[in-house]
């Protein structure tokens, strides 16, 4: 079976483009399921339900999801990019 492909994919946001919206609690959609991609350095990604904390590098994706609430933090200067799924995105 075919890995699915994301249907979109946000901008490469760095530590100062990286919107409040992503910093702050939110949560995908129903069947939406996210992936965020570190491009460089690193990313704390806390999920509220169940709550939990992960740091993301590159290489090491963090799975978001459908309406799992969750936001984002920068640990220092990094770049990153969310693609969305509207199936699990498998390994």
């Amino acid at each position: 079976m075919e890995s699915p492909v994301p249907y979109r994919s946000t901008p490469v946001f760095d530590h100062d483009t990286l919107p409040a919206a992503l910093r702050g609690r939110h949560q995908t959609k129903a069947g939406v399921w996210g992936v965020i991609r570190v491009i460089a350095g690193e990313l704390k990604l806390t999920h509220l339900d169940p709550e939990s904390e992960t740091v993301l590098r590159p290489g090491e994706p963090g799975l978001v999801l459908p309406q799992q609430p969750h936001f984002v933090t920068p640990m220092g200067e990094m770049q990153m990019q969310v693609d969305f799924y509207d199936r699990p995105p498998g390994g």
